[in-house]
């Protein structure tokens, strides 16, 4: 159901590079014909220096054809520069293999330090730092994306935050980190960008908005594969000020996202649903979807029969969406939990039946279900099996449990909000991000 699809949406805030994961899981669930799926990838390859991958692509999208004279030119032409950088480099690559050198970027903390270092025992000069950089987005558009993270590593140790290639180059680490799947050591990175976006005093507001924009679809690939994802992108996405407000201007429809990480999130959901249904409220005029709308019909509508409708449409998009398919299950488990508990607020007792309707599931397999919820001590309830009826308890939260969830909250969104206003104090001027663009 290409209906639903956002890879075109995504795609504008993300690298290039950072498109082809999500073209290929595309092109396995079979949302789009083949061949604009082809030509879609060609595209994206116009710009990057994957030229025998381009050929590949060609091939296949015009067997009858062959391979354009401007591919093979520009083959040759990328084999030019990477004869040309490798022998500007070689110097410097030969420093780094240095067993002395080796040591003392291991034990050193301080990149200045490190390349006083370098400069006094090896004769480093601040010029091979740009060459060192040059040549590792050069590695970076050729798709050698670990060769790209390592030379990145060595410009961020020796770059001061100051210098404008700095910013860049923890970009395009953070990029190669997701493209090789390196999960800790990318959230290690983003969290790098992150706060050298929120204490620059150098960037417009605007400037910074866009490049909070780009954080915010990047992570997506993060937090969706590290373990603690789902906690992260409710801390940022929610409770940061800055980054909500971000989402609210200029991409609500992030909020697919942080809609599914909250209904997954079990330890957290009852603190933080609240929030995110005031937020689905907000703007439900300018994005809506079956995962946001399924939020509205239980939490706003009290709408059941809407909220079962919209269970089965987000079964889809969960299912054709690059970064929510893994969560499909799990969704779908805590959706009907959600729905049952919802219900059952204002129903004493329930006809096993009708809850069945209601979660998309045969009488049987409901009565096991709830049964299995009973037994893991997470309802208050009871089944009347000759009546088929579910007879409710009562579930209070302790005043005490209340207010230790609204205390932590507030006290998260008090700090953020005092940080921003620290940082409005500030100068700002312009910087752009040369890893963010579509290049």
């Amino acid at each position: 159901m290409a209906e639903f699809d956002l890879t075109t949406t995504l795609g504008q805030y993300l690298d290039r590079h950072l498109v082809f994961p999500l073209l290929e899981f595309l092109t396995v669930k079979r949302l789009y014909d083949e061949k604009e799926m082809l030509r879609g990838k060609l595209e994206l390859l116009s710009n990057t220096n994957m030229v025998d991958f381009a050929m590949d692509v060609h091939r296949t999208l015009y067997p009858d054809q062959n391979v354009p004279s401007t591919l093979k030119d520009k083959r040759q032409e990328v084999v030019n520069q990477l004869k040309t950088l490798q022998a500007k480099t070689e110097v410097i690559t030969e420093i780094f293999e240095d067993a002395e050198v080796q040591r003392q970027i291991q034990t050193s903390r301080d990149g200045r330090q490190l390349y006083d270092f370098l400069s006094k025992e090896h004769g480093f000069k601040h010029e091979m730092i740009n060459t060192l950089y040059d040549y590792a987005q050069f590695q970076y558009k050729c798709g050698n994306y670990s060769g790209a993270a390592e030379f990145l590593y060595f410009v961020k140790v020796l770059t001061p935050p100051s210098d404008r290639n700095f910013l860049n180059a923890c970009w395009g680490k953070l990029a190669s980190e997701i493209l090789m799947q390196n999960w800790d050591i990318a959230l290690d990175d983003l969290n790098k960008v992150k706060d050298l976006i929120d204490n620059s005093t150098y960037t417009s507001d605007l400037m910074t908005l866009q490049q909070r924009t780009w954080v915010i679809h990047w992570s997506l690939f993060v937090y969706f594969n590290h373990p603690k994802g789902r906690d992260l992108i409710i801390d940022q996405f929610l409770f940061t000020p800055t980054y909500l407000n971000a989402i609210q201007t200029t991409c609500p429809h992030v909020l697919r996202y942080l809609t599914t990480a909250v209904i997954t999130n079990k330890a957290r959901r009852r603190a933080v649903l609240k929030d995110l249904v005031k937020v689905i409220q907000q703007e439900s005029y300018t994005y809506k979807d079956p995962i946001t709308e399924f939020v509205q019909c239980l939490y706003v509508d009290f709408d059941f029969d809407g909220a079962q409708k919209k269970l089965r449409e987000c079964e889809t998009v969960l299912f054709n969406d690059f970064f929510l398919v893994a969560c499909l299950e799990d969704f779908i488990e805590n959706a009907r939990l959600l729905i049952f508990e919802t219900f059952c607020r204002i129903h004493e007792c329930i006809s096993i039946n009708m809850l069945a309707e209601k979660l998309n599931m045969s009488p049987d397999d409901a009565e096991k279900w709830i049964v299995n919820l009973i037994r893991n001590a997470r309802l208050d309830a009871k089944i009347d099996s000759k009546l088929g009826h579910v007879v409710m308890g009562t579930q209070a939260v302790s005043p005490y449990q209340q207010v230790i969830e609204k205390t932590k909250n507030l006290s998260f969104k008090s700090q953020m909000l005092a940080l921003n206003i620290e940082k409005k104090l500030g100068n700002r001027g312009g910087q752009d991000n040369q890893w963010a663009g579509q290049e």
